[in-house]
């Protein structure tokens, strides 16, 4: 997997309440932390639904990250890769058929 935190500027973005209030909202909403993306218990990361700053309660939920299955993980690079500008090559014609 990444590197983690490693060079992003995510945590700066968080609110001064991440946790003395919300982690602590999510929990008591969610106390066994089931994971709103495969629905089993044991989620260890809370994350935000949808992609962005939108850290309001209803868009924070648990997932796992550092057990398995990783859904966050998985979830995570699925954004960062559709998030990167695609590139494309030139199409080049066949070499037999020049």
């Amino acid at each position: 997997m990444s590197g983690g935190w490693k060079g992003s500027q995510r945590r700066a973005r968080l609110p001064a309440n991440w946790r003395s209030e919300l982690r602590p909202a999510a929990h008591a909403r969610n106390p066994t932390h089931v994971c709103h993306l495969c629905g089993q218990p044991g989620g260890d990361y809370l994350d935000h639904k949808t992609p962005g700053d939108n850290h309001n309660l209803d868009n924070l939920d648990w997932a796992h990250d550092a057990v398995p299955p990783h859904c966050h993980r998985y979830k995570s690079s699925r954004e960062g890769n559709a998030a990167k500008p695609t590139r494309h090559r030139p199409e080049e014609p066949h070499p037999g058929l020049r």
